[in-house]
């Protein structure tokens, strides 16, 4: 798995040639709040208006990427992936009723009936059901975002329904190709009622095939996935060969063996993209960063700048005494990037004015934010740096989920020494 520094070096090289100049920035009096820190308006900082032209959407082949399989599933030769269906025109999905737990079905998919929807089925599907939505990718148990990504597939209830599910059903399994290999199978699992329902302002649980207007790659779960909007990476199995329907009351999570909360919601939590480790005193520092929008949204993101030979406060395990400060949460970008047609969103897409193509809200739930900021007049000395979020509900990071089982979330620290002219 890339780690955070790896999967946004392209933001960071973009953003570093904009740092090189602060020093010019700065001399011609960069417009700033009346606190003398924060900016004031991103269309008069270039700065500001730097990070906003960053490509939102991060590129297929760079996505962080979480993999299992001896060898990885993707890797066969082609003749293996035709075989066992890790190919457009040999894949096939199963909706099947669970022998232990059985629901009643009056029409199960089958490979061995050959009634499995094919890729055909699916295309059809997707004429009439196909969404569009925004969704970062973040590991469980990974320290930041994996990639953030346009996703678009079918609902996966309208696949539910092919097999006309009659009673006695309460969850989902489904299932990823995994090389035959019984111990190396992964699965994962939702309850029906979040299959069949969306709740208000929710994206549905997509049987997904295109990232970022692009057919899925193989590396990135091809030819279909499933994608939980809210959820973290091991809920949206890739390679997906297998929906199992079942009466049974439990989870059967792949990642629930490693002592992970595996209904747990997304988490609102700030890192830093850029950040300089010495400067000289005198010179504007600024910042940026991203922010993930877990499940209780978006209201700030802030920054704690402590002399490093301070002592932090007794018993204040979340920093919640910290002299924290606001930073700015920068406005939607002018060019969401990553392959799509000069930069613009198709049309339809979740979340989006249909007619100008702009974020209903912002920022979105489930999405990447970038933001800002610059400090100016640091006396010499060394100092951690800090950066948390506060979420819509007013509770800072890591509250009110701080335990890392159920995604983590922890402040992120890094080390800055302003030197003396």
């Amino acid at each position: 798995m890339r780690d955070l520094e790896s999967l946004w070096m392209e933001h960071q090289g973009l953003t570093r040639r904009y740092l090189l100049r602060m020093g010019a920035i700065g001399a011609m009096g960069l417009v700033l709040r009346s606190s003398g820190d924060v900016l004031a308006d991103e269309k008069l900082d270039p700065l500001a208006d730097a990070v906003a032209k960053l490509e939102y959407f991060t590129r297929a082949d760079a996505f962080g990427t979480v993999e299992r399989g001896t060898p990885l599933p993707y890797s066969h030769p082609l003749e293996k992936l035709q075989e066992v269906g890790m190919t457009r025109e040999t894949w096939k999905l199963e909706v099947v009723a669970d022998p232990d737990a059985p629901p009643k079905l009056d029409a199960p998919l089958s490979k061995e009936s050959k009634t499995a929807l094919d890729w055909d089925g699916l295309m059809k599907l997707a004429e009439k059901h196909a969404v569009r939505f925004p969704k970062i990718m973040t590991c469980n148990n990974g320290g930041g975002p994996l990639g953030m990504g346009l996703w678009e597939g079918v609902p996966l209830r309208n696949v539910i329904w092919l097999a006309k599910p009659v009673s006695d059903l309460r969850r989902v399994f489904y299932y990823g190709y995994h090389n035959d290999d019984l111990r190396q199978r992964f699965q994962s699992s939702l309850p029906v009622g979040r299959v069949l329902e969306d709740p208000p302002g929710e994206h549905p649980v997509i049987v997904c095939y295109k990232l970022n207007g692009e057919f899925l790659s193989g590396k990135r779960g091809g030819p279909v996935r499933m994608v939980v909007p809210e959820a973290y990476g091991f809920k949206s199995v890739k390679w997906l060969q297998r929906i199992v329907l079942t009466n049974a009351p439990y989870a059967n999570d792949t990642y629930a063996n490693g002592n992970n909360d595996v209904d747990s919601w997304m988490k609102t939590f700030a890192r830093f993209i850029s950040h300089p480790a010495t400067v000289t005193a005198g010179q504007p520092i600024p910042i940026t960063g991203l922010a993930q929008v877990g499940i209780s949204g978006l209201k700030k993101v802030q920054y704690w700048l402590q002399p490093a030979d301070q002592p932090l406060a007794a018993d204040d395990t979340y920093f919640t005494q910290g002299a924290w400060k606001d930073t700015e949460i920068l406005a939607p970008p002018k060019t969401w990037g990553s392959g799509l047609p000069d930069g613009k969103l198709p049309p339809q897409v979740r979340g989006f004015h249909p007619e100008t193509g702009q974020p209903q809200t912002w920022p979105l739930r489930y999405a990447l934010a970038h933001w800002a900021v610059v400090l100016k007049d640091v006396a010499p000395g060394k100092y951690q740096l800090r950066c948390r979020t506060i979420d819509a509900n007013d509770i800072a990071q890591p509250m009110p989920r701080p335990f890392a089982k159920s995604g983590r979330n922890s402040i992120q620290q890094v080390e800055l020494e302003v030197k003396t002219a």
